[in-house]
């Protein structure tokens, strides 16, 4: 693909440590997050780092294990200048 090779050395290590914070209501307990290793609560929001090439993953995983997305937004870095 070159479109997406032109763009990955355009954007270069920049994209890869972009980090964006979801905030998540109505994840629950079924089927699916059944197979995690860990319980999924069914209360109040929750808040996921993703990185920006996961986004789109973590979106559909998201959606499919029924919660809802309430915001995105950039991670703030503590050693930006």
């Amino acid at each position: 693909m070159i479109g997406q090779s032109a763009l990955t050395r355009a954007s270069g290590s920049a994209a890869s440590s972009r980090v964006f914070v979801y905030e998540v209501a109505g994840l629950r307990q079924n089927d699916q997050t059944d197979k995690n290793t860990y319980p999924v609560r069914n209360s109040s929001n929750i808040f996921l780092q993703v990185p920006y090439s996961r986004m789109n993953y973590e979106m559909r995983r998201i959606t499919q294990l029924g919660g809802k997305i309430v915001s995105i937004r950039p991670l703030e870095s503590s050693t930006a200048s």
